[in-house]
């Protein structure tokens, strides 16, 4: 056979090992396709249940601050339902009396004591100096015997709980 036969009868017949090479190289990439899908799936698993993890830790610790938020507010109502007991039985007796006098400084003293029991604190006093932060100046008066923003009069009593502001005092500032 001429040598140019040869070769043609070479390229016409696909050669075994050639074959066996692509299916083996075709094998390879199949496995590894199925291996990277298989830990697609398994991250996209892992993703899917720690996002719904996190969705329940989310939703379990708003209901547990709304509970405590809740026992909160139950145990100052239980604290001042002794004042507001005495201001009811204050109401049924007779305003001129002295017993009416006595039962509502009773009842201003253990609001007083129920206020440092919270750690409510006042923040206005007359003749202090003027804090916008803690007053909020209502009236404005020339007065030569007090300074310059000097409190003159605490028309409504402010209060702080901690650092926090719950209601700033309304006053009247002198100069």
């Amino acid at each position: 056979m001429p040598e140019e036969t040869k070769k043609e009868a070479q390229n016409a017949q696909p050669q075994p090992e050639t074959t066996e090479k692509k299916e083996k190289k075709k094998s390879k990439k199949d496995d590894e396709i199925a291996s990277l899908k298989k830990e697609l799936d398994e991250k996209s698993d892992l993703l899917l249940r720690t996002a719904a993890e996190f969705d329940n830790y989310r939703k379990r610790t708003e209901r547990e601050k709304l509970s405590v938020a809740e026992i909160a507010k139950a145990d100052l109502i239980k604290k001042l339902l002794p004042v507001l007991d005495n201001i009811d039985r204050a109401a049924g007796v007779d305003p001129e009396s002295e017993d009416y006098r006595k039962g509502i400084e009773m009842i201003v003293k253990q609001f007083t004591a129920l206020r440092g029991q919270f750690g409510l604190t006042e923040v206005a006093v007359a003749g202090e100096a003027f804090d916008p932060n803690l007053h909020e100046a209502v009236l404005h008066i020339e007065d030569e015997s007090f300074g310059e923003n000097v409190i003159a009069e605490v028309l409504q009593q402010g209060y702080k709980l901690g650092d926090t502001v719950v209601r700033p005092a309304m006053v009247k500032v002198a100069n």
